[in-house]
């Protein structure tokens, strides 16, 4: 997808008026320029900036020069419709009015736990919870591996019958591996735990001893595999640097849920049915949980 298509998607969800919109900003600062004028209302660096932010992460990942040119003319259409709509005084309409308080409440939300969270998360905290992360963390085995993957059953056999005799597996991955990613390297899969391979190659790769090969063909979706068992191990935890981002997602979701439950434990809150009346002494079934995710595989 190009860049134009990318912004014109994330256009459609894109709701901004820049706070400098309904009048000249005064003394904006020299590395703040104004970008645009639109019947005489301004829109300064900082707008197409507080406005990137509120695009899509795939969007935000593209550089802001590249972007600049469509983002600005997107919040250009927005201030011109805009000031149309307001010369028709839909500023005053009720519908209008309610959905500018629905996005007032969902900023003013967003701004209220942002900075509960960023206050509440301190390295202290972080490390905390490296320390629990660790005592939840159960010990998890790993091998160290190499393979050769063919296309068939007897390409498969004629390489176990070359480790028989006496050959090099490194070399023999090197000259017939079908395998990009490792066939450079004598067929070396690095360390990795059981999930993170497909069933049919961790079964026999977790089967094998120190020093050991299949003597038989291993069939997986992508075809045969002879594999070597290098070495095995407990899988050692992650540093507190490696696990950080694991660690702020982990907290940031966890203070979140705290602290709503603590406002809606404070607040009164009274739920009525769709018609209005008021909701029968039996409890609703709970939701279902949602499925896990799928445990990632490697080739």
């Amino acid at each position: 997808m190009t860049v134009r298509s990318l912004i014109a998607l994330a256009a459609t969800l894109l709701v901004v008026t820049p706070a400098a919109a309904q009048a000249p900003a005064a003394g904006a600062a020299p590395q703040d320029p104004v970008v645009a004028r639109v019947n005489g209302a301004e829109l300064h660096r900082s707008d197409v900036l507080a406005a990137r932010q509120m695009l899509p992460a795939q969007v935000q990942q593209i550089p802001f020069e590249q972007v600049y040119p469509q983002l600005l003319d997107t919040l250009v259409t927005n201030m011109v419709t805009a000031q149309a709509g307001r010369k028709q005084k839909l500023a005053d309409d009720p519908e209008v009015k309610k959905r500018v308080q629905w996005l007032q409440d969902q900023v003013i939300e967003e701004a209220y736990l942002g900075r509960y969270v960023r206050a509440a998360i301190t390295d202290d905290r972080i490390k905390a919870r490296y320390d629990q992360f660790l005592k939840d963390q159960k010990p998890q085995d790993q091998v160290d591996a190499k393979h050769i993957l063919v296309k068939t059953e007897d390409e498969a056999k004629a390489v176990i019958a070359d480790l028989k005799n006496g050959g090099d597996f490194a070399a023999i991955a090197k000259e017939k591996s079908n395998d990009p990613g490792t066939k450079a390297t004598g067929g070396d899969l690095g360390w990795f735990t059981k999930d993170e391979m497909v069933p049919e190659f961790a079964e026999a790769a977790f089967k094998l001893q120190k020093g050991q090969y299949t003597e038989t063909p291993v069939k997986t979706q992508f075809g045969y595999h002879v594999i070597l068992l290098v070495d095995r191990r407990t899988a050692p935890p992650p540093t507190l640097e490696e696990a950080r981002p694991q660690l702020l997602a982990l907290l940031q979701r966890e203070l979140v849920e705290q602290k709503v439950k603590e406002l809606r434990t404070a607040a009164k809150i009274e739920t009525f049915n769709l018609d209005g009346s008021k909701p029968s002494a039996t409890p609703a079934p709970a939701p279902a949980a949602p499925a896990a995710p799928a445990a990632p595989t490697k080739p």
